[in-house]
């Protein structure tokens, strides 16, 4: 079965987000100075053949730990739609 899985990559809260800042910056240029914080990560989309939906979430983690998101700087989420 094919099942589609998310894979949302963020920075560590802990670390500076220089994208997230510049975002920040350009918001508050345009007068939206009502967003006190902004974080600037990645969605990542899969399609995945598995067994299961919980195979599926499996395979996307493995993904993630492997080649999608820097364990040192980021944290990751896998949802299966």
């Amino acid at each position: 079965m094919s099942y589609t899985v998310q894979v949302v990559i963020m920075p560590l809260k802990e670390l500076l987000d220089p994208q997230g800042k510049a975002v920040m910056g350009g918001l508050e240029n345009l007068g939206l100075r009502s967003v006190s914080d902004v974080r600037v990560g990645k969605n990542i989309t899969l399609q995945v053949d598995a067994a299961s939906g919980e195979e599926a979430k499996s395979i996307g983690e493995e993904a993630a730990k492997k080649l999608l998101a820097n364990a040192v700087m980021e944290y990751f989420e896998v949802t299966v739609l």
